[in-house]
């Protein structure tokens, strides 16, 4: 898929996001991206805020990479997606096992505001 299609798709998802039903452009958004990529999990089974964390890289024809970050939170068992920055994963990677809430405040929600489909807190 190039990047243009990439961005259309977005900007498609997150104008329907707009409308009446926003959970549910955020929900394909979810559901593509995995059909895209393959994730890398991070399991957080002894957090009392995150359940896991699976990261995503999404490369169009034109080799541009997007990063995703699909959060499952342990009070809803509900999955959130942000685009997140290239570090992202690794820098979570790092920190996550010492605190899971804290690297996912530190690492992933600063880019809430990005594809406007993360919890307001």
């Amino acid at each position: 898929m190039n990047s243009i299609k990439v961005l259309a798709f977005l900007f498609v998802l997150l104008l329907a996001g707009q409308g009446v039903n926003g959970q549910t452009s955020c929900e394909d958004l979810i559901e593509y991206v995995k059909s895209e990529s393959y994730g890398s999990t991070y399991y957080s089974y002894n957090s009392e805020a995150i359940r896991q964390v699976t990261f995503y890289e999404v490369r169009d024809d034109s080799f541009n990479t997007y990063y995703f970050a699909i959060v499952r939170f342990t009070s809803s068992y509900t999955d959130y997606i942000y685009q997140v920055g290239s570090n992202t994963k690794f820098n979570y990677s790092t920190s996550y096992l010492s605190s899971a809430g804290k690297a996912f405040w530190k690492y992933i929600q600063p880019y809430s505001d990005v594809l406007g489909c993360a919890p307001d807190f």
